[in-house]
């Protein structure tokens, strides 16, 4: 069986393509499934995995699953393109082999900065501007003395 030579690129891959040879980052890795078919059971995950040309669906299947995560750059050699509900996805198949072959930083930033830290972000601000905003008013007006206090 004949390998291509070339690093493919996402925007080429079509559906129903066989002998893939590409490097992607991967960006993030979803939730895993667990199968029964022909009476084995196995599991499936499906990844979010980009070039410089776009981003693909990833479907990882079994050990892999593991092997994977969100920042790593992997190699699929030999993989298959298929089609599911008019997306193409891109697997190793039968016959592929799927290996790690270094880190993307910046995918692994995204993936460890977690879901709601832009959220967190936003809400110590407007929290900053609340106390600012109390401090500026017990500047400008006076404060009761312990005298003052007292007598009411």
């Amino acid at each position: 069986m004949a390998y291509s030579l070339l690093i493919m690129a996402i925007k080429d891959l079509q559906a129903k393509q066989g002998n893939v040879d590409i490097e992607l980052d991967v960006v993030d890795v979803g939730e895993v499934r667990e199968f029964e078919k022909f009476g084995r059971t196995g599991k499936v995950a499906t990844a979010i995995a980009k070039d410089e040309t776009g981003d693909i669906k990833l479907s990882l299947w079994n050990e892999d699953i593991e092997r994977i995560k969100a920042g790593d750059k992997i190699k699929i050699t030999n993989g298959y393109v298929s089609e599911w509900q008019g997306e193409k996805q891109l697997t190793t198949g039968r016959f592929g082999k799927l290996e790690v072959v270094g880190e993307d930083k910046e995918a692994k930033e995204e993936a460890t900065k977690g879901p709601d830290e832009e959220k967190n972000k936003e809400e110590y601000q407007q929290e900053k501007e609340k106390i600012d905003e109390v401090e500026e008013k017990l500047k400008e007006e006076p404060v009761a003395d312990e005298e003052e206090i007292k007598d009411k």
